[in-house]
């Protein structure tokens, strides 16, 4: 029992680290040894029965802050085999179930986000994810910004139909993306589906378009569906404007099965999007129904999933790199192993913690994957090669560049050098961060031309490039007269660019271009956000405590202000340009405040409108509130104070209806 209990709990937690944070514990195939393990013993332990076990349920991806609905069909998993003799038994099974010859559509199996997509008399009226199979949360905003799903379908289509599909990551959009956030200090995404999985439910509908994901239709459902196969309706649902892949196939065979096994456990490699094995379904609908369900999975499909390339070498020596906020990383340097295609000298190692869970020793032999076929990562060690007087790999404790005396805060993983103004590599990373494309975006300064400035002295901090001079960009090697005036000129030109960019900028920790964009909004000026208070920042939409402190952080370091005033002096916006839009007086004399999730605006939409309207935000709750519009995940500490004070709470309906008694 205590074995079964154990299972049970860590795949939960595993399902929710996979489904709603995007950051997988373990393998997909560990993960599936584990389910079958648990499998295995609750079978022999009836007993030990769970309504709520894993082995029963659909991992979820529901997360707060977002509308369910509740799927028309239930919305399952698969279930999966990594072994070709498996797929021989469940055809062979299903042989003897139907009682006949049947064929079945080969099709790959896309490494993404599972999606639902709904269209009424042709026009696309939602999007759900999976959710737990039962509900899914509405994403229908951002599925309507993916680049491959029409808005209106074509030709014959049914009145109401719905498409099941994947949402996925292309590898190049993928390796961008990871790029950027490389530049920006923030954590990589271990592959496409995480990617994919975490664009879905970002805010920014926009970001979405941007990072260019793409779905790949599987399989359609409705009352009125015009064919009797699942191959001719994918077919079909091609011709009305829906992305089907072109690679699947109609096999009559098992021979005709394995042999596409075979030839795409090579060929997926050329694919522009992650693959993880092959689907095989009853290709008659009227023998799917009879096949019918499991509690989580069809009986008339299976996933056959490929074994992760992985290669065995010896482990050579861990190195640390600084980023620009700090965080040393430990990285393993690899004796050359050639791994999917291309020659692997160096995997990440993540944080300490990663590498005490390794049990990592010098010389050890290591197994290296790609994760998602891009990241080399370690996954285990060889210990039975291991020789016995090697020492176990203990994490630095001082700045492997400036020998400063290392840091971790309780809530990170992550070791980090706190010396932001005497470390090298921290110094030139923020100073590559402030010229790069998303921040002020400064043509011609990179990575190799900020290194030489360092190492020269003639910049050596950021508000230093701005005293830059013709004959000194003239001193450094490459620079010819074209180059130092141009640099020159996008230096000038950057004085233009608006506030809240020069907020993601000036490298706050934890403030990327997306957070920078929403302080900028609520703090109007690099002074009102200096003085903003802690419980005045987490009132805006995605701002957190740790992001709170470290801007009050940032802003308590002398350094730092005398930067800020020495950019000020140089002309670059501190304060935001726009005007406030006036469009009423209604809520004049009144405070307002916002707290909590809402459905149908965001909370700085909403503070917005109060602005607009002549009314006043508030921060928190006092004698001076007139109302609180709250939302769903209210604090309860604001409720408490409001019954206290009497303060009137209201929802979105009556806040709607506020402005338009106003009207009248």
């Amino acid at each position: 029992m205590k074995e079964i209990d154990d299972l049970r709990r860590e795949l939960r937690e595993y399902n929710h680290s996979y489904y709603v944070l995007n950051q997988p514990q373990i393998s997909d195939k560990e993960f599936d040894m584990k389910m079958k393990k648990l499998e295995q013993l609750e079978a022999e332990h009836p007993e030990c029965y769970d309504a709520d076990s894993p082995t029963l349920k659909v991992g979820s991806d529901l997360q707060k802050g977002f509308v369910q609905v509740e799927h028309r069909y239930p919305m399952l998993s698969l279930g999966n085999t990594y072994s070709e003799g498996e797929v021989r038994d469940w055809y062979i099974k299903t042989k003897k179930l139907v009682g006949k010859d049947f064929d079945v559509v080969c099709e790959l199996k896309f490494d993404g986000t599972s999606i639902s997509v709904i269209y009424e008399n042709g026009r696309l009226v939602r999007g759900v994810t999976r959710g737990d199979g039962k509900v899914g949360d509405d994403v229908t905003r951002n599925v309507a910004y993916i680049q491959n799903v029409p808005k209106f379908l074509t030709g014959d289509y049914p009145v109401k139909v719905e498409f099941r599909g994947e949402v996925l990551m292309p590898w190049s959009s993928f390796d961008r993306l990871n790029r950027e956030r490389e530049e920006q200090q923030e954590q990589l995404f271990a592959n496409p589906r995480n990617a994919a999985s975490g664009t879905l439910k970002l805010l920014d509908s926009k970001e979405v378009w941007r990072r260019g994901l793409q779905t790949y239709i599987y399989y359609t459902l409705g009352e009125e569906l015009p064919l009797k196969t699942h191959y001719e309706q994918l077919q079909k649902t091609r011709e009305w404007g829906m992305n089907v892949s072109s690679d699947m196939k109609l096999c009559h065979s098992l021979e005709e099965i394995m042999e596409y096994i075979k030839h795409w456990d090579e060929a997926r490699k050329e694919l522009p999007v992650a693959t993880d094995g092959i689907v095989l379904k009853v290709n008659d609908f009227t023998l799917q129904e009879k096949l019918g369900y499991t509690a989580k999975n069809p009986r008339w499909a299976i996933a056959y999933k490929f074994q992760p390339e992985q290669a065995l070498t010896r482990l050579e020596a861990v190195t640390y790199q600084v980023g620009r906020t700090g965080v040393v990383t430990p990285v393993a340097n690899l004796e050359a192993v050639l791994l999917s295609g291309t020659m692997v000298r160096r995997a990440t190692l993540h944080n300490e913690d990663f590498v005490r869970a390794l049990d990592l020793h010098e010389s050890d032999m290591v197994y290296v994957e790609k994760g998602g076929e891009i990241i080399p990562k370690i996954t285990a060690v060889d210990k039975s090669q291991r020789d016995k007087t090697a020492k176990r790999i203990e994490f630095i404790d001082k700045c492997p560049v400036c020998n400063t005396k290392l840091v971790r805060n309780d809530e990170e993983s992550a070791w980090y050098c706190p010396n932001e103004t005497g470390c090298a590599p921290q110094i030139r990373g923020r100073m590559e961060h402030f010229v790069s494309r998303k921040a002020m975006n400064i043509d011609g300064i990179g990575s190799e031309i900020i290194t030489n400035m360092y190492e020269t002295g003639i910049a050596t901090s950021i508000e230093a490039l701005y005293s830059l001079t013709y004959n000194d960009l003239r001193m450094l090697d490459g620079f010819a007269d074209k180059s130092a005036r141009n640099v020159l000129a996008e230096l000038a030109k950057s004085r233009e660019v608006p506030y809240e960019r020069v907020l993601f900028a000036i490298g706050i920790r934890n403030v990327g271009e997306v957070i920078a964009k929403k302080l900028a909004a609520r703090f109007r000026s690099i002074d009102e956000l200096r003085n903003a208070t802690v419980e005045e920042m987490t009132e805006v939409e995605d701002i957190g405590e740790k992001i709170a402190r470290n801007v009050i952080a940032f802003f308590a370091e002398p350094k730092n202000i005398s930067m800020i005033e020495t950019l000020r002096q140089y002309g670059l916006k501190m304060k935001s340009e726009e005007e406030k839009v006036v469009v009423s007086d209604r809520l004049s004399g009144m405070t307002i405040v916002v707290s909590g999730k809402f459905e149908m605006h965001s909370r700085e939409e909403y503070k917005a409108m109060i602005e607009s309207n002549g009314g006043k935000n508030g921060s928190s709750v006092s004698a001076k509130t007139t109302y609180i519009l709250a939302g769903s995940d209210m604090g309860p500490a604001k409720r408490e104070k409001a019954e206290k004070l009497g303060v009137k709470i209201i929802n979105e309906n009556e806040f709607a209806q506020l402005l338009k008694e106003k009207e009248d």
